[in-house]
């Protein structure tokens, strides 16, 4: 986009720092951006690298300390209503309804309007978001989703000049965002408006905007070079995956991102050796053998037999007042030791359902899982997990929440061993200089480091990762996955991943499962993803297979993002799943 004579809103050589004295944090230096009448800018940073400062700047919400924030020339003094913000959190009043939320910006900016006008004008930015079904409901009523949608018509229906978005999607699950993504595009084009998004969602910002600029994490952060987006619009995500431009826009920028990140500590090639000790989860079985379940022993003269892990026919039901309700309906599949599987779909297909069965957390209803010839019952150190939340002691520092497993694992090996043990896998996530720190005292990410490291210090012979991304922006999510990776390839424990995440998913596995919706949800398809080891997300985005098989999860999600194909009249499956299932059992 041509930049006009003069920029709709600006930033001159802004800087902003808080506190004082030792304590001073640097957080933005010598800041210049200049943004179009019209033109819709992204601005892709890491977490704590200033972009909500930088978005506080602009609805004057904060003064900055050096240079100047201007809107048509003048200089920005406060907010005002030419400025409309959505932020990631919602910010509703939660006695009112969507129309009062609404009506309640719309009365105090268009008070000299007449009642009528004011009512046409929101049920007008009510209608475009799609909440015309839910004027009468309170947020306490609404999805998460169904609540950011009342921000951004609360936003629009102030009639701003200027619409400044703060992350306003990365609270909501994958399917909500996309859908959202989808109705600001169409929202931008209607509107007209110049918009400011804060991301931290390089697809999302490729999907949306007309330029993207990096904001440089800080200290003293600063913006990176700008990155036209030349693809023609309305841009469909499915078609882009195709588009050679967007995936040399996507390379670029993610390579740029990456180059400028904060990765791993450097310390790793002065890790702890990891000592020859025998953890319990290893050693030979003593006792009898108990009996395997009913269904396995039906199958016992199958190829299922000689997996390292099965899954056979596993169902969970849960009893409901209008009667039982099946989530997982038959569940089946094999692994390989030291395989790595993803598990994908929509929220509420099962996925952690079936992780958390085969944790033992979580009692199955029929149906067996197998795990090196004994069936799993109940939780056991011989299977890791690792969530969302890393569940740390808070006073204990990282060092000794590892520990704590360990010295339960290996109580045959002295305590110096054990320490090893502890120190070795530390060093190998990148927290060699910041084991002593109490995990109150670590960042998101640097606490999910912390879990990955108890998890892999177990020795586990199943690795199970619950979404363990999905609390965290993309780009420190980017980080860990290589951290991931790099201690995966050292012990190939074999591994279940359950992930919204379409590129994780590739990046990570051997095959990937996809999951149908739920209720009764099951295995829809499983692809195998041959891609040379070790992986990583630069070498990826380079390889020619790799939007090939992206386009297969895209396509799959996509065909069951409105209910898709699901199980007929008496429980038989489609004709997809009926191949999917059949191309598993024949590669079995």
């Amino acid at each position: 986009m041509t930049m006009a004579t003069s920029p709709m809103i600006e930033l001159a050589n802004v800087s902003k720092a808080y506190g004082e004295g030792p304590g001073r944090a640097e957080i933005l230096d010598g800041i210049d951006l200049k943004v179009a009448e019209g033109e819709f800018v992204a601005i892709v940073g890491f977490s704590g690298s200033g972009k909500t400062t930088l978005i506080s700047l602009l609805a004057g919400l904060i003064r900055p300390d050096a240079g100047q924030v201007l809107m048509r020339g003048a200089q920005v003094t406060g907010p005002g209503p030419e400025r409309g913000l959505v932020f990631q959190s919602y910010s509703l009043m939660p006695w009112l309804t969507v129309r009062g939320n609404v009506a309640l910006a719309v009365d105090t900016v268009f008070a000299r309007e007449t009642k009528a006008c004011r009512k046409a004008r929101v049920d007008r930015y009510i209608d475009m978001v799609g909440l015309a079904h839910a004027v009468d409901r309170k947020p306490a009523e609404l999805s998460g989703g169904m609540r950011q949608r009342v921000s951004v018509a609360r936003a629009l229906a102030m009639s701003p000049e200027i619409l400044l978005l703060d992350e306003p999607l990365s609270a909501l699950d994958a399917l909500t965002r996309a859908k959202l993504q989808d109705e600001f595009a169409a929202i931008s084009q209607v509107e007209k408006k110049t918009i400011i998004l804060i991301t931290n969602d390089v697809d999302e910002a490729i999907l949306l905007a007309d330029r993207i600029i990096p904001l440089d994490p800080g200290p003293k952060a600063s913006l990176g070079p700008s990155f036209p987006v030349e693809l023609p619009r309305p841009r469909d995500r499915s078609a882009m995956n195709a588009n050679d431009e967007f995936k040399r826009l996507r390379r670029e920028i993610t390579g740029y991102l990456m180059d400028r990140g904060r990765h791993a500590s450097a310390d790793t090639d002065a890790a702890v050796c990891l000592p020859n000790v025998v953890p319990i989860t290893q050693k030979s079985a003593k006792g009898p053998m108990p009996e395997l379940p009913a269904a396995y022993r039906r199958a016992a003269q199958s190829a299922i037999g000689r997996g390292y892990v099965e899954f056979f026919e596993v169902t969970k039901t849960y009893p409901t007042p209008k009667g039982p309700l099946t989530v997982v309906d038959g569940f089946d599949m094999k692994m390989e030791k030291g395989e790595f599987v993803s598990l994908i779909g929509h929220s509420g297909c099962g996925k952690s359902t079936v992780l958390s069965m085969a944790a033992g957390l979580n009692d199955i209803s029929s149906g067996g899982i197998i795990l090196d010839g004994r069936e799993v019952s109940g939780a056991g150190p011989e299977r890791a997990v690792v969530f969302q939340s890393p569940s740390l002691m808070p006073w204990l520092t990282a060092r000794e929440n590892v520990a704590l497993g360990v010295d339960r694992v290996y109580p045959d090996a002295t305590p110096a061993e054990r320490r090893d043990v502890v120190e070795h896998y530390l060093h190998r996530v990148g927290l060699g200089d910041s084991m002593h720190r109490r995990a109150e005292d670590l960042s998101n990410g640097m606490k999910q480091r912390v879990g990955i490291a108890r998890a892999f210090a177990l020795s586990p012979k199943l690795l199970l990762l619950d979404e363990p991304f999905g609390m965290l922006d993309s780009l420190t999510r980017w980080e860990l996955q290589d951290v991931l990776m790099d201690v995966w390839k050292r012990t190939q424990v074999t591994t279940v991943c359950v992930t919204h995440d379409v590129d994780e998913a590739i990046l990570l596995a051997d095959r990937v499962v996809m999951m149908t919706n739920g209720p009764m949800a099951r295995i829809g398809k499983i692809m195998k993803v041959d891609l040379p080891r070790p992986r990583t997300r630069k070498a990826l985005l380079e390889h020619p297979d790799y939007y090939l098989y992206r386009e297969q999860l895209l396509s799959f999600l996509e065909e069951y993002e409105k209910g898709g194909p699901g199980p007929q009249a008496g429980g038989a499956e489609t004709t997809a799943d009926d191949k999917a299932a059949g191309a598993e059992r024949e590669a079995a």
